[in-house]
C-alpha cells in the first residue's frame, strides 16, 4: 500500500522542552489512522508540523511521495486540517463559510450561484444532503464538523487531519461523521483521526500510532482483537485501572429537588432529586434538554416554570449569582467558549470565581491566590510548567482540569458537570472520576450530564434518562446498562 505521509526522526523542542524526540509516523493512502497519546504526549505538535503550522527542528517529511523540504507548497496543496476549535462564522451560510477569504467573482460582483453550486457538489461528494444556503447558526454540531471537512475538501486535499472531531457530539452525530469518513476513505482520501475515545478508534480506524512523552511507543493495525485496554496501556505506560472507581458510601438527605420544571421547547414537567454525597447522572440523545434544564438550575436560563428547591427551600434561580450564593457550581459543556478566558493566565482563570474572596480594597492577595492554585494543581494533577502562562498553553485535558478546579474552589455543595471529561485522555479521565468519588465521600453532591454511558457506569449511584425534554426513566446503579439506557433514550420503554 502506498504511503500518503512519511515522517521520520521528527524532532521538535520549545526552549529546553523536548516535545518530539525522533518520532516516526506513516499514513497509508486511503486509510483511517489513529494518532493516540495522553494530553501533552506530542500529538498536536506532530500534526501542526505536518499541517505546516510549525517548523520541524530535524527529520524528514514526505507527502504523497514529495519531499516537503524541497516543496513546502505540497502541504497547502495536499493537506486539510480540521481543528478541534471550529472556525466557522455563525452569521454566514454554508457556502459563504466555505469560500470565506477566497470568494469567487464575476467581474466586480460575487459569483454566489457559482459558489453555491461548487459547495453543493462538494457536500454531495461527501454523501451529505443539506442545502449550501443553510445558515451555520442553524446547524447541529455534527454538521458544523462536516462543513469544516468540506472546507478541506474544497481545496482537493488528499489527506485530512481530524483533531478530536467527536469530542462534543452525541452518538447519533458521531455516526454521521463516521459515515462521511468512510465515504472519503472509499474515494482514496487518507484521514488522521486524533481522539481520546478508544472505542471510536477501534470502530473506525484501520491502524494506530501511540506517542508518549514525545516518543513513538507503539504502532499497529486495528484488528478484531485490539482492545481499549491494550491501547490505553500503550498511552499511559502501565495498565490503566478503569475498574474499582465507584465506592459505596453514606448518602444523606435530599439537597436538590426539581418539581414540575418546564420551559417551552426545552424541557417539560421534570421531577428529580439529588441527595447529599450522591452522584446522579442525567443522559439521553441530542436535544434531550438536559443542558438547558441544568442551566436553569444554576440560574443561567431564566425564566422557567416549576420549582428549584435547595435543602427544602424554594429558590428563584434568576441569575448565576443566585446559583453560586446557594452553593451550586457549574462546569459548562463547551470549555473553549464557556469555561476559559483565553487571554488570561492559568492561575487567573482558576481563581476567577473567588476573586472577591482573595481581594482586599481592590487588590488581589497574591499569596492567597498562589495557595489556592498550588492546592488544585496538586489535587487534580494538572500538568503545568508555570501557572503564569496563558491557559491556552495547556493541553485540552489540563484545561478541563482547570475548569473543574474553578468549580471546586468556590466551596460548593452541589456541582453540575456537563460533559466533564470532554477532550480528556484515559489516564486523566480516571483521575477526574476518582476525584469526584473522593469528594462525594466527603459529602459533595454531583450531577453529571453525559452521553458517555461508561462514564455514568464508573461513578454514578443512579441516573435519569431524558427523551425530548422529559425524564422517561430513573435507573438504579445495577441497571445502568447500555441496552437499558439506549432503549429509553431512543423513545422505548422499560417493562416494569
Amino acid at each position: 500500500m502506498a504511503n500518503a505521509v512519511e515522517m521520520k526522526k521528527i524532532v521538535k523542542s520549545f526552549g529546553a522542552n523536548d516535545v518530539l524526540k525522533g518520532v516516526e509516523f506513516i499514513l497509508h493512502k486511503g486509510s483511517i489512522h489513529a494518532l493516540l497519546g495522553e494530553n501533552g504526549a506530542g500529538k498536536s505538535t506532530l500534526m501542526n508540523i505536518l499541517g505546516g503550522l510549525l517548523e520541524v527542528d530535524a527529520g524528514t517529511i514526505t507527502v504523497t511521495g514529495v519531499d516537503v523540504a524541497s516543496n513546502k507548497g505540497i502541504i497547502d496543496e495536499k493537506i486539510g486540517f480540521v481543528h478541534q476549535e471550529l472556525s466557522l462564522v455563525n452569521d454566514l451560510n454554508i457556502y459563504e463559510n466555505l469560500f470565506l477569504g477566497n470568494e469567487k467573482k464575476k467581474g466586480i460582483f460575487l459569483d454566489r450561484a457559482g459558489m453555491e453550486e461548487e459547495a453543493r457538489m462538494t457536500l454531495e461528494r461527501m454523501g451529505v444532503n443539506i442545502s449550501p444556503k443553510t445558515m451555520v447558526s442553524e446547524l447541529a454540531p455534527s454538521y458544523k464538523q462536516i462543513v469544516e471537512i468540506a472546507r478541506a475538501m474544497m481545496k482537493n486535499a488528499e489527506i485530512i487531519i481530524m483533531d478530536e472531531p467527536t469530542t462534543s457530539l452525541t452518538d447519533v452525530e458521531i455516526e454521521r461523521i463516521f459515515e462521511v469518513m468512510q465515504t472519503l476513505k472509499k474515494q482514496g482520501i487518507s484521514l488522521i483521526f486524533i481522539s481520546h475515545k478508544l472505542n471510536e478508534v477501534i470502530q473506525i480506524c484501520d491502524s494506530y500510532t501511540v506517542l508518549r512523552d514525545g516518543c513513538l511507543v507503539a504502532k499497529g493495525k486495528v484488528t478484531e482483537t485490539t482492545t481499549e485496554k491494550e491501547l490505553s496501556t500503550h498511552m499511559v505506560g502501565q495498565e490503566v485501572d478503569t475498574e474499582g472507581i465507584y465506592e459505596k458510601r453514606e448518602i444523606g438527605d435530599i439537597i436538590l429537588e426539581l418539581k414540575n420544571m418546564s420551559k417551552t421547547r426545552e424541557y417539560n414537567n421534570v421531577n428529580l432529586n439529588v441527595r447529599k454525597g450522591e452522584i446522579v447522572g442525567v443522559t439521553g440523545l441530542m436535544g434531550d434538554g438536559r443542558t438547558e434544564l441544568f442551566a436553569s438550575v444554576f440560574g443561567a436560563n431564566y425564566p422557567y416554570v416549576g420549582d428549584v428547591l435547595i435543602e427544602g427551600k424554594t429558590v428563584a434561580m434568576k441569575t448565576t449569582s443566585t446559583g453560586r450564593t446557594n452553593k451550586i457550581s457549574y462546569v459548562p459543556k463547551n470549555r473553549k467558549e464557556n469555561g476559559i478566558i483565553k487571554d488570561m493566565s492559568i492561575d487567573e482563570n482558576l481563581v476567577l470565581p473567588i476573586m472577591s474572596k482573595i481581594s482586599k480594597a481592590g487588590l488581589i492577595a497574591s499569596s492567597q491566590r498562589e495557595e489556592v492554585v498550588v492546592d488544585y494543581v496538586d489535587k487534580l494533577n494538572i500538568k503545568v510548567s508555570d501557572t503564569k502562562n496563558l491557559i491556552t498553553s495547556l493541553s485540552g485535558g489540563n484545561q478541563q482540569k482547570v475548569v473543574l478546579s474553578k468549580a471546586l474552589c468556590t466551596d460548593p455543595k452541589i456541582i453540575i458537570l456537563d460533559n466533564p471529561t470532554q477532550g480528556v485522555d484515559i489516564g486523566a479521565k480516571m483521575e477526574i472520576y476518582r476525584q469526584i468519588v473522593k469528594l462525594a465521600k466527603q459529602g459533595l453532591s454531583f450531577v453529571i450530564l453525559s452521553s458517555e454511558i461508561p462514564e455514568l457506569q464508573r461513578v454514578c449511584d443512579r441516573a435519569y434518562v431524558m427523551f425530548h425534554g422529559e425524564i422517561k426513566h430513573e435507573f438504579a446503579r445495577k441497571d445502568l446498562t447500555e441496552e437499558n439506557i439506549m432503549l429509553v433514550a431512543t423513545g422505548g420503554s422499560i417493562a416494569e
